[in-house]
């Protein structure tokens, strides 16, 4: 089990796409790190300091390694929140120890062996998507690839599939799945709710899918969310259609937990 999985309390990733500013980051953190004092929740801080799997070569792939990790760092000692971070390459994995406390393997990256290995390597905890292109029981190879260099602990993150062009579809089976592979399981709300490279040269999306898709996910049973968040999804370099706006996620986190509890309370109980 996962130092960031406590009984009765629902994990929460949650940020915005990429790290735009300090000043951003240190914002939103702020914020989540308040909705933890109200709510039941483990809030760990997400974003990204280079998004390399864009659409179009014009799209904003983000600031870069070694400035985006300084933030994250100031992030971490500023809240006291555990910090995430994608990473694309083995050199990546390498710059994020010590520094980020859960590394992020991207969908479309989850079957690459060296990645995986490395994470398993050099991460004490590892939150890997699942492909759009990957039937769920199939997370159990990539899982087992970490494991085997290292003792890092697995997350399995399921962010919808790609059944035909650019929309995505979430098959809730799979989360069951991927939960009896062993793994905490962890729904991506906002990635599920993508076009990809639906709106001209960058992914669109459709965020009004993303409270009922989170309580369906809560229904069947998860361990945590993955929220992206903005104060202005709107003026967002990338995934602006599908981050949850900054003052809606205090509603949608009350009714996540107020689900969560009750799931938890009906599963938990003597038969």
């Amino acid at each position: 089990m996962s130092r960031y999985i406590k009984p009765n309390k629902l994990l929460l990733i949650a940020g915005p796409c990429q790290i735009e500013t300090r000043e951003l980051a240190l914002q939103t953190a702020s914020f989540l790190q308040s909705l933890q004092e109200r709510y039941p929740i483990t809030v760990v801080y997400k974003s990204s300091f280079d998004k390399a799997n864009r659409t179009s070569a014009t799209g904003i792939r983000g600031i870069g390694r070694d400035k985006g990790l300084r933030i994250l760092e100031e992030v971490r000692e500023a809240t006291g929140l555990p910090v995430l971070t994608d990473v694309h390459s083995v050199e990546d994995v390498k710059a994020c120890e010590g520094t980020i406390d859960i590394i992020q393997i991207p969908a479309f990256l989850c079957r690459q062996t060296d990645l995986l290995l490395s994470a398993g390597a050099h991460a004490s905890c590892v939150n890997i998507k699942k492909g759009q292109f990957l039937h769920p029981s199939d997370m159990l190879y990539a899982a087992e690839k970490v494991k085997a260099a290292g003792q890092a602990e697995i997350l399995l993150c399921e962010r919808g599939s790609c059944f035909g062009y650019r929309d995505l579809v979430v098959d809730m089976r799979g989360l069951v799945i991927m939960r009896n592979i062993g793994f905490p399981v962890i729904y991506d709300g906002t990635h599920s709710v993508q076009s990809m490279g639906g709106a001209g040269g960058s992914s669109g999306g459709s965020r009004e899918f993303i409270a009922p898709l989170v309580r369906a996910a809560i229904a069947v049973g998860i361990d945590g969310l993955f929220l992206e968040c903005h104060p202005e999804p709107h003026n967002a370099p990338s995934d602006g259609a599908s981050m949850v706006p900054l003052d809606e996620m205090e509603p949608l986190i009350k009714v996540a937990t107020t689900l969560f509890e009750t799931i938890q309370s009906v599963t938990t109980s003597p038969q």
